[in-house]
């Protein structure tokens, strides 16, 4: 009997401390929540610090972007020198890469009789010629009809015109160059027969050089003749030029437009059939330029900038890449005076409210 009251006892001690126990834990716990001073407590949501980013006010310039357009070199004028008559080579004057002038002499072909129909038509007018002043003086003697005057006049103006043909006849023994600038090449030889129309030699014109571009149709109304533009060979030379020629057909494989530009080419450094690139400066319009880093995404997938509003509110404007250089990034559809983020707008949305940090336009 007295080991059970014993044990009961020691169950009722146990009891009793687990009960002090778990009242000293709600009762300590319960003071500290009705003391809100005894530790700081964190700042209520409208009372956060705005998230800072870095803006750039824009101004609107009239820029007017450059486009860069693969093409080649083309001579301004080619042409053949052909031979105007039959006969065989028996003078040639040039060889291929000669220089040569509109007129100069490159090749002279055989005779072929034409000396001797110049010989008799020289002859045929110095006695018409005689005969008429022997009729003259009879007409004025009384003992030639005068009517006759007008019949022998006639038969001298024939004389000279057979004179005048046989000269170019003989002429046509001479090939000549239709144009100055550098012989491309001569199919022929020395000793060589030719008929009417044979090639004796092309020629290609140096000064000026065009560079032969293609343009799609959207870029038409951004060129205009007399327009510059420069020109970078793959030879690594470089040349200022002008549009002389803008297409209006459009070739019909590539639906594209010809332009040809126009190169100053005295010297002749500049080849035929160089590829080249060419730089155009298209019609000014209004833009802005920022640093690549103002660009992102709208969660529709539009290209936008964010802004920031007087009142620090986030905003977002849809732009148009105007151009993009190496250093610059031009863009269009900003207004002149918008606070753009150009750091941080990844990490803020429309609407937020931020704190903008004013940054200088060192592009």
């Amino acid at each position: 009997m007295t080991k059970i009251k014993t044990s009961h006892v020691v169950a009722g001690i146990l009891v009793v401390a687990a009960t002090i126990w778990i009242a000293s834990g709600v009762i300590g716990r319960g003071d500290h929540v009705a003391n809100p001073q005894a530790e700081p407590s964190a700042a209520t949501p409208g009372e956060h610090a705005r998230f800072k980013v870095s803006v750039m006010e824009v101004k609107t310039e009239a820029h007017a972007p450059s486009l860069v357009v693969s093409g080649r070199t083309e001579a301004d004028r080619r042409a053949s020198a052909i031979a105007r008559t039959s006969g065989v080579i028996v003078e040639l004057k040039v060889r291929r890469g000669s220089i040569v002038k509109p007129g100069q002499v490159i090749a002279v072909l055989s005779d072929e009789a034409r000396k001797s129909q110049m010989d008799q038509a020289k002859a045929r007018l110095e006695q018409r010629q005689v005969e008429l002043r022997a009729r003259l003086k009879l007409i004025e003697q009384g003992v030639y009809p005068a009517i006759n005057q007008s019949s022998l006049e006639a038969e001298l103006r024939a004389a000279e015109a057979g004179v005048a043909q046989a000269r170019a006849e003989g002429e046509k023994g001479l090939v000549v160059a239709p144009l100055g600038g550098l012989v491309n090449t001569v199919p022929v030889e020395t000793g060589q027969a030719l008929q009417i129309g044979a090639v004796v030699a092309e020629i290609v014109a140096l000064d000026p050089m065009l560079a032969v571009i293609e343009i799609s149709e959207r870029l038409l109304a951004g060129l205009h003749v007399g327009d510059p533009t420069e020109v970078k060979l793959v030879t690594g030379d470089r040349a200022n030029g002008v549009i002389r020629f803008i297409s209006r057909s459009a070739s019909p494989q590539t639906r594209t437009y010809r332009v040809d530009i126009e190169i100053p080419n005295p010297t002749g450094a500049i080849a035929d059939g160089v590829t080249s690139t060419v730089t155009l400066r298209l019609a000014q319009t209004p833009a802005v330029h920022l640093p690549r880093s103002a660009l992102t995404f709208s969660a529709e997938g539009r290209l936008i900038v964010r802004t920031v509003g007087t009142d620090g509110k986030v905003g977002a404007t849809p732009v148009t890449i105007v151009e993009d250089t190496i250093d610059k990034l031009w863009l269009a559809e900003i207004p002149d005076g918008t606070r753009v983020i150009v750091q941080g707008q990844d990490f803020v949305k429309e609407g937020e409210m931020v704190e903008p940090i004013p940054i200088a336009q060192n592009l």
